[in-house]
């Protein structure tokens, strides 16, 4: 990998590590208040979950996220119980609250 393809370096310039930015991640978490598990994984599911619950296609999702099937990407997004039940009364007729 080239330097272009670096997203985070430490002080001297250079690349940090998986393990560093995992570090990083979970101190800022707990720094924070945050009592739940942290990693740089959980940004990505989060970024999914917000497109989908943003009204982004789960097709485009997958895509950008680059899995192979549909079905992963759905076990991926973590959409909370209030936003499927305004999608269920958004589109199906028979569902009445």
């Amino acid at each position: 990998k080239g330097m272009e393809d670096i997203l985070f370096l430490n002080k001297r310039g250079s690349a940090l590590s998986r393990v560093m930015v995992f570090y990083i991640i979970r101190d800022l978490a707990r720094r924070a208040g945050i009592n739940k598990a942290v990693s740089p994984h959980t940004f990505r599911h989060s970024f999914a979950t917000h497109l989908v619950e943003g009204g982004a296609d789960l097709r485009a999702v997958q895509e950008m996220l680059g899995h192979a099937s549909i079905t992963t990407t759905e076990i991926y997004t973590h959409l909370d119980r209030d936003f499927l039940r305004k999608t269920l009364e958004q589109f199906h007729p028979g569902f009445k609250q």
